[in-house]
């Protein structure tokens, strides 16, 4: 069961690892790129919704793309170092 699925199925419980990262400085540079990344998408999504021109949303939607690969490579190597 992933984090989040314990989170809510067990409401008010978090759970917690019991060995610490390999590399946790690595971790916490993960753990921000994640966060900054699901950020900027998010903007850029919000830009998308707004913009007319089709290259101008394929432009976005190419760089939300990049961003969400991101987010994959920083989550697997998160569970390496976990």
């Amino acid at each position: 069961m992933s984090e989040v699925q314990a989170l809510i199925a067990l409401p008010g419980i978090v759970s917690g690892r019991l060995l610490p990262s390999d590399d946790p400085v690595a971790e916490q540079v993960l753990e921000w790129t994640i966060k900054r990344d699901s950020q900027d998408i998010r903007q850029l999504m919000s830009w998308l919704e707004k913009t007319e021109g089709r290259k101008d949303r394929l432009t976005l939607l190419a760089r939300a793309t990049d961003l969400i690969e991101e987010i994959r490579y920083a989550m697997m190597r998160l569970d390496e170092l976990r």
